[in-house]
């Protein structure tokens, strides 16, 4: 499905982009007439294979459109299309690009998930900066969907919900429960019809093993991927820009007071310090790392 989906996108943009060379011109460079060189025909043994020697001038347009393995990719879907933009070019070279789910989603789209990766979470916190603020200030995030679910159907659903009529459906998936190599799978199938960057964040748990966490990059190198990136929730090493609240409870912070005493708290919990109030995370986050009070 995801893969279709992709395809279409690319079909459909590339069509737009022929339209508009129709209406407003192609893109300089489509015209733009540039000498072979002995690597280009190196990376792309098809130019040897029609005749194309070292030295010779293909414009913009055959190259992108003819000779570009993503144009040879759509080519097999849509051969007119090819034809046609090989003769007359496109208005723009690149067209799509996938971003991960993150701040974009959230200030743009109300938190909604961009389509190859779940929501982080359906309720999690997100430490952003305040100015005048001592350490970062927690923020309450919720998914646009356990929004929607609330609005719609029960307005006291919430994750991890302890009753019945708390509780949401299985159907509720966020990053937690997707398997890391099913991360992978959801990126190899959108980014065959990507032409530009395309990344997603693969979420792993706290305790993941070494090799398991290796794994993951030399599958995503055998799937061909263009980047990979994983996020692994370690209070040791970062807080963290987004933290689930089970993560923070789960977390115990150790601050030791001017007198050699040491006193404890959940990351969740809320600490009265030097005039201001304080999640125990941010707090031990802000003076370990040493910018607390410098914002």
């Amino acid at each position: 499905f995801t893969e279709r989906v992709a395809q279409d996108m690319a079909v459909s943009g590339l069509k737009a982009g022929l339209h508009l060379a129709r209406e407003k011109g192609p893109a300089p460079i489509m015209e733009d007439e540039f000498e072979v060189t002995a690597a280009m025909l190196f990376k792309q043994p098809d130019l040897a294979k029609d005749g194309i020697k070292v030295g010779d001038k293909l414009k913009g347009k055959v190259l992108l459109a003819k000779y570009s393995r993503y144009m040879q990719t759509v080519a097999t879907v849509a051969p007119e299309l090819i034809d046609s933009l090989i003769e007359e070019g496109c208005r723009f070279s690149h067209h799509s690009s996938i971003a991960p789910t993150g701040t974009i989603s959230l200030s743009l789209a109300n938190n909604v998930s961009n389509g190859i990766e779940p929501s982080f979470a359906h309720h999690y916190s997100r430490n952003v900066i305040r100015e005048g603020k001592k350490s970062k200030e927690k923020v309450d995030v919720f998914s646009y969907e356990l929004l929607a679910y609330r609005t719609l159907v029960n307005e006291k659903a919430m994750p991890y919900g302890t009753s019945d009529e708390e509780a949401l459906p299985d159907y509720f998936m966020s990053s937690e429960n997707i398997m890391p190599r099913a991360h992978v799978d959801i990126q190899a199938a959108a980014q065959k019809w990507v032409d530009s960057s395309i990344s997603k964040t693969i979420n792993v748990p706290t305790d993941c093993d070494y090799e398991d966490f290796k794994g993951i990059y030399l599958y995503a190198a055998e799937k061909g991927l263009k980047g990979c990136t994983t996020f692994r929730f370690n209070p040791e090493a970062f807080q963290g820009v987004l933290v689930t609240e089970k993560d923070l409870e789960k977390t115990t912070y150790s601050f030791t007071l001017e007198d050699g005493s040491t006193v404890e708290f959940k990351g969740n919990e809320e600490v009265e310090y030097d005039g201001e109030t304080h999640t125990a995370a941010n707090l031990f986050d802000a003076l370990k790392e040493g910018y607390y009070g410098k914002f």
